[in-house]
């Protein structure tokens, strides 16, 4: 594995804060982070981990709540199908490549760095949402734009109004998510 890249975001209200590190290696990249914030005032803090090939298609997610004896494990084939821990398929995640955790600006790096979008190209991805603390598993459709490549990015929900142009640094991860997320470090 390389060398581990540090990141740390607050979320906007400055009162959560996820710590991740990330190594990318010749074969895989793998993430492991830690989340402490809060949802419609209740506190919780979680941590997880992601791993991905070399092409950045997720092929594992583990996220545990802190405290709590609640935690999802999935396994991707990196071509849109899910597994559970028991190996049993998940067909209500079928066609989702990338993971797209509600508490972690972490998760859109996965398709920016993935799609390699050029300026003005754009791409619909399915995902595969995850909303914590519940910890809820469903499918989110989405669309990047990429506005300066690994600089800029429109991301915008296929279902929803919601819209929001995301600054990466030059590894993809998120500087600045309006509304959302600021990078510390």
């Amino acid at each position: 594995m390389s060398k581990a890249l540090v990141a740390r975001w607050q979320d906007w209200d400055g009162k959560g804060i996820e710590h991740l590190v990330l190594r990318e290696g010749a074969r895989e990249v793998v993430v492991g982070s830690v989340v402490v914030g809060s949802a419609d005032g209740a506190p919780f803090a979680l941590r997880y981990q992601i791993r991905c090939d070399k092409s950045w298609r997720v092929r594992s997610a583990e996220i545990a709540m802190v405290g709590e004896n609640r935690k999802i494990e999935i396994a991707g084939d990196g071509k849109g199908n899910w597994s559970g821990a028991s190996g049993k398929s998940i067909p209500k995640l079928a066609g989702a490549i990338d993971i797209d955790l509600s508490a972690s600006p972490f998760t859109n790096t996965l398709p920016i760095r993935r799609l390699k979008l050029r300026a003005g190209q754009a791409a619909e991805i399915t995902t595969v949402y995850i909303l914590v603390p519940a910890l809820t598993l469903m499918t989110d459709r989405q669309r990047y734009t990429c506005l300066e490549p690994l600089k800029r990015y429109r991301y915008e929900s296929i279902d929803s109004d919601f819209t929001r142009e995301i600054e990466v640094d030059s590894c993809g991860l998120v500087v600045t998510y309006p509304g959302l997320f600021r990078r510390l470090l």
